[in-house]
């Protein structure tokens, strides 16, 4: 330029100008300006809260965690009224609505009253977009992991009127925040759904062995009383097909008192003070009783005065449970050795009663011993629902006992399976009638 101000023709030709005749308008002009030095930018004083949030995500132990940071911890940093969570069900194609205050989730449906704030913009890739026509200021946020969308957040709107519902820097957090929030939601869905699939698949292989055990006993009923029907039967006849009708009823009916009893959530004990000789010893009576074919052989090393604190019925059906395992394992008959005595603890603070329990049969399966005590686990049993063993350490566990399978048994004693309890014995008293030993 020259100092005149006129451009030369050496910057002409090279294109060199300065400023335009439009600079007043659009402001293109190529002149430097004096450097300014800008302010810091300030971000706002909702970020903290967000970016904690964030962390907290990934963090959450349970779905029920998790949609409380998105529905009442969200909202309340966001400086908004409501937020709404909606997870996407791939099984019936629809969304399920999860609000402040709710427990379950509900089926989102088109004509239901429903607690979703009204949206007019939606968060995609960092920014906000106006939806074509949506109402009101509230914001759809896709949650968006690895499979697809897996829910929906819907955040209400702020109060006060502006342009935007957030700014610049709320967006860019929530966005990070969304991510992580698909990310943790999808797993829970994941091990929600796996713990779903594992209860069916174990509900299907109980209701089929189930089936299969319920079948054998029903058709030898079936069969008998259609015996029964026939005419000219001897009154011996009718008498011992009555009889084996009554003991496959029996069958079925302590079947069914095993799976209530494995049904139940247990933990409760009614402790009563007893006499424990006297418990003992009609307790081997009665089992002989109802289980024909059986002897017990009882070794009670005990006081008449010896009492402890025990759930009697729970204890009756864990003792029972194990001799007639042990009279189906040696086919219906023989003999059972039951050994009582009381033990100190192993700290010496208080007494344990220990019961052993063997028979003469051919023991446990190598291949079971380690599952033993699993729900269905069975061998050597022409019937049976596979939950005896399963709910008499059930019940000894209730009490704050162990029970076990004793690996090495003594070599003068039964040859067969033994087992072996250990039960604390409470020593406090009861008031009433349930404190005094009997």
């Amino acid at each position: 330029m020259t100092p005149n101000g006129w451009v030369s023709d050496a910057d002409h030709r090279c294109g060199r100008r300065e400023s335009y005749h439009s600079d007043s308008v659009f402001r293109v002009s190529t002149r430097p300006r004096p450097f300014e030095a800008s302010a810091p930018r300030r971000l706002t004083s909702r970020a903290p809260a967000l970016r904690r949030l964030a962390d907290q995500m990934l963090e959450a132990a349970t779905l029920e965690a998790l949609a409380r940071l998105l529905t009442a911890a969200l909202p309340e940093a966001l400086g908004i009224e409501r937020a709404a969570l909606l997870l996407w069900n791939r099984k019936l194609d629809n969304f399920e609505a999860l609000t402040p205050g709710e427990t379950h989730l509900s089926a989102l449906r088109p004509d239901s009253a429903s607690p979703i704030p009204e949206s007019g913009f939606l968060l995609s890739e960092g920014s906000l977009l106006r939806t074509r026509d949506g109402r009101g200021d509230g914001v759809l946020v896709p949650l968006m992991a690895r499979s697809g969308v897996v829910g929906m957040l819907v955040l209400g709107a702020r109060a006060g009127r502006r342009k935007m519902p957030f700014r610049p820097t709320e967006v860019r957090l929530l966005s990070v925040l969304a991510s992580r929030a698909a990310l943790a939601l999808e797993n829970h869905l994941y091990q929600r759904e796996l713990i779903s699939s594992e209860r069916m698949a174990a509900l299907g292989a109980m209701a089929g062995m189930l089936a299969h055990d319920f079948r054998n006993p029903m058709t030898v009923v079936r069969g008998h009383a259609e015996m029964l029907l026939q005419d000219g039967l001897s009154l011996e006849s009718v008498r011992a097909q009555a009889e084996l009708i009554v003991r496959m009823v029996d069958r079925l009916d302590r079947m069914t008192a095993e799976i209530l009893d494995f049904a139940r959530a247990g933990g409760r004990v009614v402790l009563r003070r007893l006499a424990l000789r006297r418990f003992f010893t009609e307790l081997a009576d009665d089992l002989e009783k109802e289980l024909p074919g059986l002897s017990i052989v009882r070794a009670l090393e005990l006081s008449e005065e010896g009492a402890g604190s025990l759930d009697e019925d729970k204890i009756r059906r864990a003792i029972g449970n194990l001799t007639s395992n042990a009279r189906d394992v040696m086919g219906g008959r023989g003999v059972v050795h039951l050994t009582v005595r009381v033990v100190p603890a192993r700290d010496d603070a208080s007494e344990r009663l220990l019961v052993e329990v063997a028979d003469e049969g051919p023991g446990v399966p190598p291949e079971i011993r380690a599952t033993l005590f699993e729900p269905f686990v069975t061998a050597r049993k022409k019937g049976g629902t596979g939950l005896g063993l399963a709910v008499a350490r059930r019940f000894v566990e209730d009490h704050g006992g162990t029970i076990e399978l004793v690996a090495d048994p003594p070599p003068d004693g039964p040859s067969g399976a033994r087992f072996r309890l250990l039960l604390p014995l409470v020593p406090e008293s009861r008031p009433g009638g349930d404190d005094a030993a009997r």
